[in-house]
């Protein structure tokens, strides 16, 4: 590379200085010139609703209560617990469980969530209206249970895997007695 001339290297380092200094003007500028965040609103208690959600450490319970019904059967499940929007808490996949049977105890718990019932009860819905199943991540079999607290829905249950939805179902249960 060539050498400079003294004016040159200082004309150079003064458009730097110059262009660093613009970029560090602007910046100030731009924050300067933002909004102010607005004060918190303090809103009426008429228009706001408090819910009852499953702790982790209660969730963990009874799934792992389903998981063991299900293992003092020689049975290999999974277990899923979602809250009460349908979003899943926590899912155990028990030992040798099936691939397929982690998605579906989900969308079992889901569906029980759903509409606060029993999957093997809302699979017997299907006969008078078949288009229930069209509704997206439920899955219409047996093996998912509600959670209640004040007869109000506050999670699901699902179990996936074994080999009738009878038995998950039964597990799934075991989970709900868990935190009785």
């Amino acid at each position: 590379m060539k050498n400079m001339s003294r004016r040159a290297r200082i004309a150079t380092g003064g458009a730097v200085l110059a262009a660093v200094a613009a970029g560090t003007l602007g910046t100030v500028s731009a924050n300067a010139s933002a909004p102010a965040a607005a004060p918190a609103a303090n809103v009426k208690s008429a228009t706001t609703t408090t819910s009852t959600h499953l702790t982790i450490d209660a969730a963990n319970k009874a799934a792992q209560a389903a998981l063991h019904a299900a293992e003092k059967e020689n049975q290999k499940v999974s277990v899923a617990v979602v809250d009460r929007n349908g979003n899943t808490i926590l899912t155990l996949r028990g030992d040798g469980a099936g691939p397929q049977s982690y998605e579906s105890a989900e969308k079992k718990a889901y569906t029980a969530v759903s509409w606060n019932a029993p999957t093997s009860e809302l699979a017997k819905r299907l006969e008078s209206t078949p288009n229930l199943k069209d509704i997206p991540g439920t899955l219409f079999l047996a093996g998912g249970a509600p959670v209640t607290a004040k007869n109000a829905p506050i999670a699901g249950i699902g179990v996936a895997g074994a080999p009738s939805g009878d038995q998950d179902e039964k597990f799934a249960q075991a989970g709900v007695a868990a935190l009785r």
